[in-house]
C-alpha cells in the first residue's frame, strides 16, 4: 500500500511538473513573440507619429476602438471558453470548433451591421471621408482569427498566434502605413489597419485548417448554439470588460479633448500595453492546463498554477514598465517632439499594467470557478475607473490654471483612474480565487521591492546620457540590472525551467 502511495505521489508530482514545463514552454514561445512584436510596433508607432501626425492617429486610434470592441463582444466569450468546450466536448473537436466559427460570424455580422448603421460611433469628433463606413467589415478577420489561435492553443500550438500577431500583423500594418502615406495621407492609416487584419486572418486560418481540418459532415444546430452562446455570456461580458477597461480611458478623453490630444495619449498607450501582452502570452496555454485540473477536482494545482505564472508576469511587467517609464520623455520623444507631453501617461499606465497583473491571472481560473462574481468585480472596476476618470479631468482642468501648468496634464486623469481602479480589481480578485481555491495564489515575492531598487539606480544614471545613449544603452541595462537581481535572489529552480530550452521532467522509478 506504502509502495502504491509513494507511485500515485509520484506520478502527481511528475503530473504538476509537466504541466509546469507546458506553460513555461507556451509562456516562453510567447515571450520570443512579445519581442518581435515590440520591434514591429514601435516603428508602427514612429512612421504614424512622424508622418500621419497626432491628429490623424488620435482620429485612428478612437476608430479603431469602436471596432475592436464590437469585435471583443462577437466573441461571445469563446476566445477563452473554447478550451472549456473542448475539454468537456463529446462529439469530434473539429465540429466544436466550426460551430464557434459559425457564432462567432453571426455576431460578427449584426455587430457590423450596428456601426455600419451609426458610422458616427467610431468618428465622433471629427468628419467621414469615404469608405470609413466600411471599417466594421473588419470585425470578421478580428473573430475569427481570435477563434481559431484559441483552437489551435488547446492542441499546445502557440507559435501560430506568434506568427499571426507578433509577426505578420504588426508588421504588415507598419509596412502598409508607410507605404501609403504618399497616397493616402489622410486614411492611408485605416487602409493599413485592415490590410494587417486581413493578413492577420489568412496566418490565423491556414495552421488551423490543417490542424482540424474542414467541417466535414459538421452542420449546424441553432439550439445547442443558442444555449452555448448564452452559457458563455458572463464570460464574454467578462472579456468586454477587461478589454474595454484598456480602451474607456481613451473612449472618455475624446469627449474632453481633441484628436490630437487623443493621438498623444494612444501613443502612451501602445508603448504601456506592451508589458500587457506578456500575460496574453500565457493566456492561450494557461486555460486548458487549468481545465483539465478543474475536472479532474485538483484545485490545489491550480493554484499552484496561477501563483508561479503570476509571479513570472508580475516580475517581466514591473521590469518592463520600469525600463520604459525611467526614460520615458526619451521613449515619447522617439515618435515625435509633439509626443513627449505624454509621458506623466506613459508611467502611470505602466504603473496600471503592474497593479494589474495579479487580476488579469486570477481571472484565468475565477472565469471556470465563479464567473458570476468575476463579472461583478470587473464591472464595479469599470464603474470606478469611469467615475475617477471624469473628476480626475475635471478637477485637473480646474487646478491647472492656477499653478500655470500645461493643460496636457489633466490628460492624465484617466490613465490614473485606470490605476487605482486595477489595483483595487487585483486585490478582490486574487481574495476571491484564493477562498475558493483553499490555496493562495499571489505571485508576490519580496525579491521584486530589491529588483527595482537595483533598477531605479541604474536607470538614474542612465537618464544623464544624451538621448539616443539613454535608449540604446540604458533601457537595456536597467532590465538586465532588474533582471539580474530577480534571478539571484528571486528565482526557484521551478521558476529557471522558464529559461530552459528543453526543460526534462523526472519521472519516479
Amino acid at each position: 500500500m506504502k509502495e502504491a502511495a509513494a507511485g500515485g505521489g509520484a506520478a502527481a508530482s511528475t503530473t504538476a511538473d509537466s504541466d509546469i514545463v507546458a506553460l513555461a514552454r507556451g509562456g516562453r514561445t510567447n515571450m520570443f513573440g512579445f519581442l518581435l512584436r515590440l520591434a514591429a510596433r514601435l516603428p508602427f508607432l514612429f512612421v504614424a507619429g512622424r508622418l500621419y501626425g497626432a491628429e490623424t492617429l488620435g482620429r485612428f486610434a478612437y476608430a479603431v476602438i469602436v471596432v475592436e470592441f464590437a469585435a471583443q463582444l462577437a466573441t461571445l466569450g469563446l476566445k477563452r471558453g473554447l478550451a472549456e468546450q473542448l475539454s468537456a466536448a463529446d462529439r469530434p473537436h473539429v465540429r466544436v470548433v466550426w460551430d464557434a466559427m459559425f457564432v462567432g460570424g453571426v455576431a460578427s455580422a449584426l455587430a457590423a451591421a450596428a456601426l455600419m448603421l451609426f458610422p458616427q460611433a467610431m468618428f465622433p469628433n471629427s468628419d467621414m471621408f469615404g469608405v470609413d463606413w466600411l471599417l466594421p467589415l473588419v470585425i470578421f478577420a478580428i473573430v475569427w482569427s481570435d477563434l481559431s489561435l484559441a483552437a489551435l492553443a488547446y492542441r499546445r500550438d502557440v507559435a501560430a498566434t506568434v506568427r499571426a500577431r507578433a509577426v505578420v500583423e504588426p508588421w504588415t500594418i507598419s509596412i502598409a502605413a508607410a507605404a501609403l502615406y504618399p497616397l493616402h495621407p489622410r486614411d492611408g492609416l485605416i487602409i493599413a489597419y485592415v490590410l494587417s487584419l486581413v493578413a492577420a486572418l489568412a496566418a490565423s486560418l491556414w495552421p488551423f485548417l490543417r490542424s482540424y481540418g474542414p467541417p466535414r459532415g459538421w452542420r449546424p444546430q441553432p439550439r445547442r448554439l443558442a444555449r452555448e452562446a448564452w452559457h458563455f455570456m458572463p464570460l464574454a461580458a467578462a472579456d468586454a470588460v477587461e478589454w474595454g477597461s484598456r480602451r474607456l480611458d481613451i473612449a472618455i478623453l475624446g469627449l474632453f479633448y481633441s484628436p490630437a490630444f487623443v493621438g498623444v495619449y494612444y501613443v502612451a498607450q501602445q508603448v504601456a500595453t506592451l508589458p500587457q501582452k506578456l500575460k496574453t502570452s500565457f493566456d492561450p496555454i494557461l486555460g486548458p492546463v487549468i481545465t483539465q485540473k478543474l475536472a479532474a477536482g485538483d484545485r490545489a494545482a491550480v493554484a499552484a498554477q496561477v501563483r508561479q505564472v503570476g509571479f513570472w508576469i508580475l516580475a517581466a511587467q514591473a521590469g518592463i514598465a520600469l525600463a520604459l517609464a525611467i526614460p520615458g520623455e526619451a521613449v515619447m520623444g522617439l515618435i515625435g517632439p509633439n509626443f513627449v507631453q505624454g509621458t506623466g501617461v506613459l508611467a502611470f499606465l505602466l504603473a496600471a499594467e503592474v497593479a494589474a497583473a495579479v487580476a488579469v491571472v486570477s481571472e484565468a481560473a475565477l472565469i471556470y470557478v465563479a464567473r458570476k462574481r468575476n463579472l461583478l468585480i470587473s464591472l464595479g472596476m469599470i464603474a470606478v475607473q469611469a467615475a475617477l476618470s471624469i473628476f480626475f479631468i475635471r478637477g485637473l482642468r480646474d487646478l491647472l490654471p492656477r499653478f500655470a501648468l500645461p493643460e496636457a496634464w489633466a490628460a492624465a486623469g484617466p490613465a490614473a483612474a485606470l490605476l487605482v481602479a486595477l489595483g483595487l480589481a487585483s486585490v478582490a480578485k486574487s481574495r476571491l480565487l484564493a477562498r475558493l481555491l483553499g490555496s493562495p495564489v499571489s505571485g508576490w515575492r519580496w525579491s521584486l521591492v530589491w529588483a527595482a531598487a537595483a533598477a531605479v539606480i541604474v536607470g538614474q544614471l542612465a537618464i544623464l546620457l544624451p538621448e539616443w545613449l539613454e535608449l540604446a544603452l540604458g533601457l537595456p541595462a536597467i532590465l538586465l540590472a532588474f533582471g539580474a537581481v530577480i534571478w539571484i535572489k528571486g528565482f526557484t529552480e521551478e521558476d529557471r525551467v522558464l529559461f530552459r530550452r528543453r526543460a526534462r521532467v523526472e519521472t519516479a522509478k
